[in-house]
């Protein structure tokens, strides 16, 4: 059975509830009650849960099909991590066909060779109708693809930005992040660029945001200073990224709300360093294990601090 394979890969907290109220018959399910019921799973599973709501939901029967097509089960747009053959070109010309995803997408379908992973990114983009208010992108997602949802997802809240997305196409962030005033929590791999414009943004358009999450990342002077303006900033994850002694203690200066810093394996500081320890003090979970100063102007260091040593696409 389908649904049976459905609740299998999904939240068991709702397979759970739904034994409970022993519906035996699927079908007849209150509409309200299968979309509510496909949100929550949703919100428990992850990559799995668009790929069983695209390809195994709607074939289940006429009124699950309706329900999957409810923007209520779109507000998560958690996008499966997306083979292709080519990197740092027109999206559209990259070779899809070697990612599973998305060629059981095109045969469920039946859609032509023209497909391309932009039109996928934009086709679930408006599966939520303005709904959406967590997306993860896929690395190849294109700047035609970032402008779609910049301009079609008002309500976000939560964003992940993969490594590549952050590298390549920075110049475009700090206008996208004006267009979503809920945004609460970013999540961007290898900023190398243009972080102090992206953070100056969320300051001056994003007044709830409090969770700022910036791994393998280069933070200057002036994105120091900007994050250290965040006034709702309750969390920073910055594991393994690269900042200056004296701009950390700007940032721990400036973020007086802190209650979660974690800088573990960071070049540019020493973990034991006493001021910065007692900056910190305020801080109930505060990790800097494994951080220590770097001669950046040394071969090794030059090479270390420009280049991104933890590469994984987030």
């Amino acid at each position: 059975m389908l649904e049976k394979a459905f609740w299998t890969g999904c939240n068991s907290s709702i397979e759970e509830l739904l034994q409970f109220m022993d519906f035996r018959k699927w079908d007849q399910l209150d509409h309200d009650c299968l979309v509510n019921i496909f949100a929550k799973v949703g919100r428990g599973d992850t990559e799995s849960f668009m790929e069983s709501m695209l390809m195994d939901v709607p074939f289940v029967c006429k009124s699950w099909h309706k329900a999957s097509l409810d923007p209520k089960c779109w507000e998560r747009l958690i996008f499966p991590i997306i083979s292709t053959s080519l990197y740092n070109t027109d999206v559209e010309t990259e070779d899809w066909t070697c990612d599973p995803f998305l060629k059981r997408f095109v045969s469920e379908y039946r859609i032509n060779k023209s497909f391309s992973i932009t039109a996928f990114i934009k086709f679930m983009v408006n599966r939520s109708k303005g709904c959406a208010t967590e997306i993860r992108l896929p690395v190849c997602a294109s700047e035609e693809a970032l402008k779609h949802v910049a301009a079609s997802c008002p309500r976000l809240k939560n964003l992940s930005l993969p490594a590549d997305v952050v590298y390549y196409k920075s110049r475009m962030i700090p206008d996208m992040i004006g267009k979503w005033k809920d945004l609460e929590n970013l999540l961007m791999g290898s900023c190398y660029h243009d972080m102090e414009k992206i953070i100056s943004q969320i300051g001056l358009h994003c007044k709830n945001f409090y969770f700022l999450c910036i791994p393998d990342c280069l933070v200057c002077e002036d994105a120091a200073s900007a994050i250290a303006k965040l006034p709702n900033l309750k969390h920073i994850f910055m594991q393994n990224t690269k900042i200056e002694r004296d701009n950390f203690v700007k940032l721990l200066k400036g973020c007086k709300n802190l209650v979660s810093l974690d800088a573990r394996k960071c070049l540019g500081f020493d973990a034991g360093d006493k001021e910065i320890s007692e900056l910190a003090s305020h801080i109930s979970d505060f990790k800097c294990q494994g951080s220590r100063v770097f001669d950046r102007h040394s071969e090794e260091g030059k090479y270390v601090w420009f280049h991104d040593f933890v590469y994984d696409g987030y």
